[in-house]
């Protein structure tokens, strides 16, 4: 008697993000009705869409919640990242969701509730989750220079890792030119990032008064992924905090850590 491998089939869909131009923006995979796909399944899928990540849709266990969303890189599990947050509120939406409030979302994912309302021009926008805040120390800051060109990095505003969902080590290079030339050298950098628990480096930089934007940004995933990721919501949302932080001169407090460390500055921004 032979045994049949018995399979099930959800619906798929592949969307594209920070964008209104097709392929300009920056895709991800959207799984539904994810009930009953183990955690190792959709890493599996997750590695076979080969994108930065891929959103697993649920029924939510938070009443006050649309839906809940889990999210992969290729490599990891996330609790929050900001374009499968605002895809699958497309993707959802797209397919015929019915909003229980006009022009508001609500997804549950691993760092609790997100909200998401409707703009004025019909794009959706995402309330970003609380963000810690921590410097580094002086010890740190100088293996960021050994691992970077230290005459790029603008230490005006002090390289701090950033965690809203998706830990970053924010990096202020001088201008926009050097965040565009920015290129990633020998492994210093990884084993730094992963001593500060972050998942990558974003380096930003100001453009002119008359140029295209106030900052340039990218972000760059170390480790596993090892890649860079065209457009971050995360990244983007965490440096925003970090600048709100920075503007409001907001105090950085020394907290202790384990095993007699040096202490690590903290601060906490909504």
């Amino acid at each position: 008697m032979s045994s049949r491998t018995v399979q099930r089939v959800v619906q798929f869909k592949q969307v594209d993000v920070f964008t209104s131009v097709p392929f300009k923006g920056n895709p991800l995979a959207v799984i539904f009705d994810a009930e009953g796909l183990t955690t190792e399944r959709m890493q599996q899928i997750a590695r076979w869409t080969n994108l930065s990540e891929t959103a697993f849709l649920f029924p939510p266990t938070d009443q006050r919640a649309d839906y809940r969303v889990r999210i992969f890189t290729t490599a990891v599990e996330l609790p929050f990242a900001g374009h499968p947050t605002l895809g699958s509120a497309h993707a959802l939406i797209d397919a015929g969701y019915t909003l229980k409030t006009k022009g508001r979302l609500v997804q549950e994912c691993g760092v609790g509730l997100v909200t998401l309302e409707e703009q004025d021009d019909g794009a959706w926008a995402f309330a970003a989750p609380p963000a810690r805040i921590a410097a580094l120390d002086e010890n740190q800051r100088e293996r960021l220079k050994a691992a970077l060109a230290p005459t790029v990095i603008d230490f005006s505003s002090p390289p701090c890792m950033v965690d809203n969902g998706v830990p970053w080590l924010i990096v202020r290079l001088n201008d926009a030119r050097e965040c565009l030339d920015f290129v990633l050298r020998g492994e210093a950098l990884t084993r730094l990032t992963t001593e500060v628990h972050t998942h990558g480096i974003v380096v930003y930089g100001p453009h002119d008064e008359d140029g295209p934007a106030t900052f340039e940004l990218r972000a760059m995933l170390l480790g596993d992924e090892n890649l860079e990721d065209p457009v971050t919501g995360s990244a983007n949302a965490a440096l925003a905090t970090l600048l709100t932080q920075q503007r409001n001169n907001t105090t950085v407090r020394a907290i202790p850590t384990p095993s007699g460390k040096a202490p690590r500055s903290i601060a906490t921004a909504a």
